[in-house]
């Protein structure tokens, strides 16, 4: 097979990146943090062996397009000061969907309306939700 383009991995893609060992803990802080801004139904779900996207889906809904974009922030401040910054964000702006890409873990914050229409709990059924998430 030939190195083409459409063959490789686009460079600077971060999808092969070895998996920090703190992965769990990373998890933990953005939970906690969601957790104490008030963020509802926070949801874990651990996609290691059932996509090479990620390993960790972290669902949650915030009460309107402010407090999801307040939560959004909240997080990457506080995994920023655990040394960990988003490859990707999206949704900035609109406050509707926001997605924090930060390799191995995706954080996925909804408006109630965006959280029942796309139902990604559903989409990933297979996923086994993780418990024992640390709550401060």
């Amino acid at each position: 097979m030939s190195d083409s383009p459409r063959t490789q991995k686009p460079k600077g893609s971060g999808r092969t990146a070895p998996r920090p060992p703190d992965v769990r803990r990373d998890v933990d802080i953005a939970v906690a943090t969601l957790d104490e801004r008030k963020a509802a139904d926070i949801v874990v779900l651990d996609l290691r062996g059932l996509s090479d996207a990620c390993d960790f889906f972290i669902i949650a809904t915030g009460s309107s397009e402010t407090h999801v974009r307040a939560l959004s922030e909240h997080v990457m401040e506080q995994l920023e000061r655990a040394g960990r910054r988003p490859h990707h964000v999206e949704g900035m702006r609109l406050g509707r969907w926001m997605l924090l890409d930060y390799i191995h873990i995706v954080v996925h914050i909804f408006h109630p309306t965006q959280r029942q229409f796309y139902q990604l709990e559903r989409l990933w059924a297979d996923a086994p939700r993780v418990t024992g998430t640390a709550r401060r």
